[in-house]
């Protein structure tokens, strides 16, 4: 294809473009705003408004729905990656092979990288990480679920409700104990146990980061002016943005209080103070 041919579809492209966008403008898509952007906004961060029905069980959140499915689509490709691609590994790697051992080794890295103690750390930050990007993603195919009211709603990200980002800081917190107990038997509970704080720091850090793009998500869509091509540049690159830098922040911390609660390494003794002393007088006379 030359330079005209390239321009002239470029050009029909745009044409194209600016025609949809100016029928969406005057169209107006016959929607009305049924509820304030402040219950919008409430809804997105405690989910009481809009609850769906687990198999007919339960009222739930919708954050949790969504969870359920995102775990289930990670364990179907878990299978499907064991049963019909791991097999067929060359000493050669193809481009398929190349992207999983590229991946695992990633972590695998920050795994070894930051304790002796790495196996179980290296798939435990594996499956998080996976977990998270995975689930922030989820947000982006806009998975359609009825509420108990009889509204249609797009399931948030898993990790936007606060349920969520509590039980996975906190499942956290319990794999950076547990590499304490493998390094340092009992004394490593009480190692892990005077970072008091960290579950509360990993949970409202994960919660908070992917609620705000949430916010701003809703917001945009909420307001018609805003409602053409801004929100998929928004939606996009702040999904994008946050999938990557949560799972890389929680993964990388984790990884770390792991290493250092794991450190068996015995402490240097501390020098007495009368050595000290008379070493000083030494010097001075």
């Amino acid at each position: 294809m030359n330079k005209r041919e390239r321009r002239r579809t470029a050009v029909i492209f745009a044409v194209i473009a600016l025609i949809f966008m100016l029928a969406a403008i005057f169209t107006g898509g016959g929607g009305t705003e049924e509820e304030p952007i402040q219950s919008v906004m409430r809804d997105a961060v405690l989910h009481d408004l809009n609850k769906v029905s687990l198999f007919g069980l339960m009222d739930v959140n919708p954050g949790l729905l969504a969870g359920f499915i995102v775990s289930g689509f990670l364990i179907l490709l878990a299978l499907i990656c064991r049963i019909f691609i791991i097999p067929k590994f060359k000493p050669v790697p193809g481009k398929i092979q190349l992207v999983l051992e590229t991946i695992v080794g990633l972590f695998d890295g920050m795994a070894k990288g930051n304790s002796k103690i790495n196996k179980f750390l290296g798939a435990y930050i594996f499956a998080a990480g996976a977990y998270i990007f995975t689930g922030t993603l989820f947000e982006l195919f806009g998975v359609q679920a009825v509420t108990t009211a009889g509204r249609s709603i797009s399931l948030p990200a898993p990790l936007s409700d606060i349920n969520g980002a509590i039980m996975m800081g906190c499942l956290s917190y319990l794999v950076i104990m547990s590499g304490g107990i493998a390094g340092n038997g009992i004394k490593g509970i009480g190692k892990t146990l005077k970072e008091y704080s960290l579950p509360i720091s990993l949970s409202f850090r994960l919660f908070g980061a992917l609620l705000s793009g949430a916010l701003v998500t809703e917001l945009v869509y909420y307001y018609s002016a805003l409602s053409y091509v801004l929100p998929v540049l928004v939606g996009v690159l702040f999904t994008l943005l946050h999938a990557l830098i949560q799972a890389y922040v929680l993964t990388m911390l984790t990884s770390l209080f792991y290493g250092q609660v794991s450190d068996n390494t015995p402490k240097p003794p501390r020098e007495k103070k009368h050595r000290r002393k008379s070493s000083k007088a030494n010097a001075a006379a």
